[in-house]
């Protein structure tokens, strides 16, 4: 089956694509530069105050920019069906240039055309394993030499990376990086006319029981 993420990639292209075509009338907002006022959209925490990569997103109808404290997170919200859907960009650090304890500002780069370190033992905000993205293949082949892993393109990262449960360096058993309870198996690929709706914004608990569900530091 077709990975949700590469569908999610070729919909935000075409989508882009389409803004363009409109005499240029929606422009692609640039990445916002992180200050203390940013808060992490599932943690509730200040941002700047993680290491390791952080994220960003755009929605369509939104000046300001949803922020994550890692990159697991940023990608869990495209694939979460009770999110909104209509995104304008996504932005990660490219972790060739960005310092671990602190990522610079300067160093965002669109998240899915970034390469991807996933399995390494580097860990990100809140302690959770981190897909850890870099703008060149070269830079991501170079950071498994030392912290292992593997390298694959943001439409191949697998789901259970993303959404799977997370149980040591202080996360709770049973509950992943973005706090949802983990009683429903994302073992089986999310079905694309779930969490995919082609560019507009889905009802809230639509598609899949993740509505009921609680995130860590916030309630829904």
């Amino acid at each position: 089956m077709q990975s949700l993420l590469r569908g999610f990639a070729a919909l935000l292209g075409l989508l882009l694509v389409a803004a363009c075509g409109e005499e240029q009338t929606a422009k692609v907002p640039a990445p916002a530069e992180l200050t203390r006022d940013a808060i992490g959209h599932y943690c509730n925490m200040i941002v700047e105050d993680h290491h390791g990569p952080k994220g960003q997103i755009y929605l369509a109808d939104s000046d300001k920019p949803v922020w994550f404290s890692s990159v697991r997170d940023t990608i869990a919200f495209t694939l979460l069906p009770e999110e909104p859907k209509k995104i304008a960009a996504i932005y990660v650090n490219d972790m060739g240039r960005a310092a671990w304890d602190k990522p610079e500002a300067g160093t965002w780069i669109e998240a899915t055309t970034a390469w991807y370190v996933i399995g390494s033992d580097r860990r990100g905000g809140m302690g959770a394993p981190e897909a850890v993205p870099f703008a060149e293949r070269d830079a991501a082949e170079a950071f498994t030499v030392t912290y292992g892993g593997t390298v694959v393109a943001f439409a191949d990262i697998p789901e259970s990376e993303i959404l799977g449960a997370v149980s040591e360096h202080g996360m709770h058993q049973g509950q992943s990086a973005i706090g949802h309870d983990q009683s429903m198996s994302h073992d089986q690929p999310v079905k694309h006319d779930q969490a995919m709706t082609g560019g507009t914004a889905m009802d809230e608990g639509q598609g899949t029981s993740h509505g009921d569900h609680k995130t860590e530091g916030t309630s829904q």
